[in-house]
């Protein structure tokens, strides 16, 4: 019995755009453990009422907004993240992007 071949897949391309908020540029990130680990991250977290073992995805550290239709750039760690509702202070559900 002989299979065909199966067709060659096509490149992956990193995404541009973010499906669940606009792309961070954030300063630093830290996995959730990292978060954990961390009295400043764990207790900013605690502000801001998000519990660390919640946490999927990485969590951001001093981000702004990136205008990547206006070819913006990052300097630091271009991030995807679900919640951004601090004012940049602190991101979660974070996921890098490449712009």
């Amino acid at each position: 019995l002989r299979l065909p071949l199966p067709l060659p897949l096509p490149p992956l391309r990193l995404q541009k755009t973010c499906t669940t908020g606009s792309v961070q540029c954030c300063q630093s990130t830290q996995t959730a453990s990292e978060a954990a680990a961390d009295p400043i991250t764990k207790s900013l977290l605690g502000l801001v009422g998000v519990t660390v073992g919640d946490i999927t995805g990485l969590v951001g550290l001093t981000c702004s907004g990136v205008n990547v239709a206006g070819g913006g750039t990052c300097d630091a760690q271009a991030v995807c993240c679900k919640d951004n509702s601090t004012g940049g202070l602190i991101s979660v559900g974070c996921a890098p992007v490449t712009l």
